[in-house]
């Protein structure tokens, strides 16, 4: 950021008419990811969607800025972050019964905690990882060019807002008339949740995340249902009960290893490098920090801490010394969680929560509530992190200003702290703790992680495999996070993905002889993306994007409107 008293064109991408937009739909995109986080126990980047969305619905209006456009689904999209780090841990405070002990004020005051952290870490580092890198920022990257190409708003809008209610109309007539059934197929193998799930959310998810990512997914499943819990079971090897846990324990142990797997191959060799560079690499650092910020700039973000310091220890209840520790390691962390978005595109916030949280409970907290607190807090801020750091990228190819960026973030963010703790206290109250946890109505995977961390893990040595095994395969570019998703989640759930992955597959061999088509708009575009706008079409992968986030978004609509109305009538009855 540059100083604060300077002034810059930065104002001119910021408009009212922006805002407005931007925060309604952060209302709308917060209150689905919390869903979409619980549900399906993952959260695809939001980016492409609030692009899409920011773009059609400013042009409605009038408004044909690309920089305005990028703006506005920032604001849009910050809020999901936050709700990714919360929901990724705090439900392990439910799935373990001690949620008498948590309020809506300590969801709050780690939701704001981890916000202020982000923002604060995001400024400093901006420069360093945005500009002066040569990270790629894949998501960042995919949302400028996707602005770009997008620019034709009547048929885009109607793909988009039409799967939109589609989806939505699907989720009322199966959870609330019952027309639909929820579970399609099913067959009692013992020990083994076989089916297809109901929902065009999770084939969604599945079209989004693709085909070979999701093979491992697929994978992993296969493995732990029918390899252990069928196989080992049909051995002689243990009972369905042990083998569950023998297959939570590796899950666990292959999610958390593709987090160590981040930082050996992706973020320890660049800190090695820097440190060979000597002196002259840490005075351009230092130099690259002074000119992020002005004097005031510098007073803001130190208030902006100091708050996150006030909120750990007086309202989460943290000691002094262990508020230093995490506020120190949240800017380890966020820089950790830069650094593998921009070289993966992926930020396993609650991994990062995760590391901290033991390190916390290694010098000598044992409140297994404030271990919550602790990875909630560092969650929320590396994810807020990975959402900026992206948008950053965005900005830049763009023209973006960073202050415009990081006010809208921050718009975004402060605003989804109170949605998303609404949200998640809403789903509580109308389902009840019960309804978290593996094989639950949410199985918020992330959580029972962090939940089975606490309280301990039924095998180590399960574990322990896991653990190396995923470091290992990550280092080797295999996808061990899908991996242990797949071990971890109940199998229906990855069989409706494959399905949707397989969708993905045959979409993209139907398109293939309109390939070429999106990419004439892309260039068209770059040489003046703030030019008028024009008649362009987007592409068929676009196309499918387009379709494919609206169905995620309408039905994780619909389904926290069925929660609030249901939190509705029960305080009216």
């Amino acid at each position: 950021m540059s100083s604060l008293n300077q002034r810059a064109p930065w104002r001119g991408q910021i408009s009212a008419v922006g805002v407005l937009i931007g925060c309604i739909g952060c209302v709308i995109i917060t209150a689905s990811s919390v869903y979409t986080a619980l549900k399906m126990g993952a959260l695809p980047w939001p980016t492409i969607f609030t692009s899409i969305t920011a773009l059609v619905l400013l042009r409605a209006a009038g408004r044909t800025s690309l920089n305005e456009a990028n703006v506005t689904q920032i604001i849009m999209s910050a809020g999901s972050m936050v709700a990714g780090g919360l929901a990724f841990t705090i439900p392990g405070v439910w799935m373990l019964g001690l949620d008498a002990e948590l309020s809506w004020v300590e969801i709050g005051g780690v939701a704001l905690a981890g916000t202020l952290l982000g923002l604060v870490c995001t400024a400093l580092i901006r420069r360093r990882f945005v500009e002066e890198s040569d990270l790629e920022y894949p998501i960042g990257t995919a949302a400028a060019e996707t602005l770009m190409a997008s620019r034709a708003g009547g048929a885009t809008g109607g793909k988009l807002f039409g799967s939109m209610a589609v989806a939505g109309i699907w989720c009322a007539l199966r959870d609330l008339a019952g027309v639909i059934p929820a579970m399609i197929g099913t067959l009692p193998i013992p020990g083994v949740a076989f089916g297809i799930y109901n929902s065009p959310m999770l084939l969604s998810v599945g079209f989004l995340v693709g085909g070979t990512a999701v093979a491992f997914w697929l994978a992993g499943g296969l493995i732990a249902n029918f390899g252990i819990i069928v196989g080992g079971g049909a051995a002689g090897l243990w009972d369905v009960g042990s083998a569950q846990g023998i297959v939570s324990s590796l899950g666990m142990g292959l999610m958390m290893g593709s987090g160590i797997g981040v930082v050996v191959r992706d973020i320890l060799p660049t800190v090695l490098r820097g440190m060979r560079g000597g002196k002259r690499d840490c005075d351009g650092s230092a130099s690259a920090l002074a000119r992020t910020c002005g004097k005031l700039d510098r007073g803001v973000l130190a208030l902006l801490v100091a708050a996150a310091l006030l909120l750990i220890c007086l309202v989460l209840g943290l000691s002094p010394i262990a508020c230093a520790i995490v506020v120190a390691l949240a800017f380890v962390t966020t820089v950790m969680s830069a650094q593998s978005v921009g070289q993966t595109g992926i930020d396993p916030m609650e991994i990062f929560g995760l590391i901290v949280l033991l390190i916390i409970a290694a010098l000598g907290e044992s409140d297994q509530v404030r271990l919550f607190f602790v990875a909630g807090v560092v969650a929320v801020a590396c994810g807020l992190a990975g959402d900026v750091m992206s948008d950053f990228k965005t900005g830049k190819i763009l023209g973006t200003d960073p202050r415009a960026m990081w006010v809208g973030q921050a718009i975004g963010a402060l605003l989804g702290c109170v949605v998303s703790v609404a949200v998640m206290c809403a789903l509580l109250n109308a389902y009840g703790a019960e309804a978290f946890g593996p094989g639950e109505l949410f199985v918020s995977a992330q959580a029972s992680v962090v939940a089975t961390m606490v309280s301990g893990i039924p095998s180590a040595t399960a574990f322990a495999l896991g653990l190396a095994a995923g470091t290992a395969l990550y280092c080797l570019g295999i996808p061990s996070m899908m991996l242990g998703l797949g071990v971890y989640l109940p199998f229906y759930m990855t069989l409706s993905a494959s399905l949707g992955a397989a969708a993905k597959i045959i979409y993209d061999r139907v398109g293939a002889s309109r390939g070429g088509r999106g990419s004439r708009a892309r260039d068209a575009m770059t040489a003046c993306p703030d030019a008028g706008a024009a008649d362009g079409e987007t592409s068929h992968e676009e196309s499918g994007i387009i379709v494919a986030s609206g169905v995620l978004g309408g039905e994780s609509i619909v389904g926290v409107i069925i929660a609030l109305a249901s939190v509705a009538s029960g305080l009216l009855g």
